[in-house]
């Protein structure tokens, strides 16, 4: 099988990736370039699509994107697309975390519905105009205070009310199961089928 780039630069995400396609030929954009993609779109197909574009280009390989983010309700659905830069540029995780954990602050238990949301793109090439597109959602809760060392980015307050648990407490092979972004590879390797 040809070789696939994963344009991402983010730990979590390529390690989340990695382990989703145990049996293919997979390598991160970092074997082949360090440049990061402008993320401009508006939504996050387009930023999906517009980081495999560019892996794509610089490899001359076919490659997959996601784009992810959460969602709160409470918030119109902030911070979304913004979630990696959420307070500010270069903010760390735990930096976007505890600014949406002050955002959220006086809304009460019943009103803290907050789902992750994944867009993941494969392109054959830089200009393929037929791209494939899975999306996945993860819907879950906001807790008032972090729990929980696994994952990454929001998992330490996006409470699973199924699971009883953080995204961060859950273990990572059911994980990789039942997430926005192992959905969103499903339903990118249903296409694909």
């Amino acid at each position: 099988m040809q070789t696939l780039v994963l344009a991402t630069n983010n730990a979590g995400k390529l390690q989340e990736l990695l382990a989703l396609f145990p049996d293919k030929d997979v390598r991160p954009q970092s074997d082949f370039f360090s440049e990061q993609a402008e993320e401009t779109g508006l939504s996050f197909i387009e930023n999906a699509l517009l980081k495999a574009r560019f892996a794509a280009q610089k490899t001359g390989l076919p490659a997959i994107a996601d784009d992810s983010g959460i969602e709160v309700s409470a918030l119109n659905g902030e911070p979304g697309i913004y979630s990696a830069r959420y307070a500010g540029v270069d903010a760390s995780d735990t930096q976007n975390l505890y600014k949406l954990l002050e955002a959220m602050h006086e809304v009460p238990d019943d009103q803290r519905q907050a789902s992750y949301y994944c867009a993941m793109v494969c392109v054959r090439h830089a200009n393929d105009p037929t791209p494939l597109i899975g999306l996945g959602r993860w819907q879950g809760e906001l807790l008032r205070q972090p729990k929980g060392d696994g994952g990454f980015g929001y998992d330490p307050i996006f409470y699973l009310p199924d699971y009883g648990c953080s995204a961060a407490e859950i273990d990572a092979q059911l994980k990789n199961q039942i997430s926005h972004r192992a959905q969103a590879l499903q339903a990118l390797v249903a296409q694909l089928a």
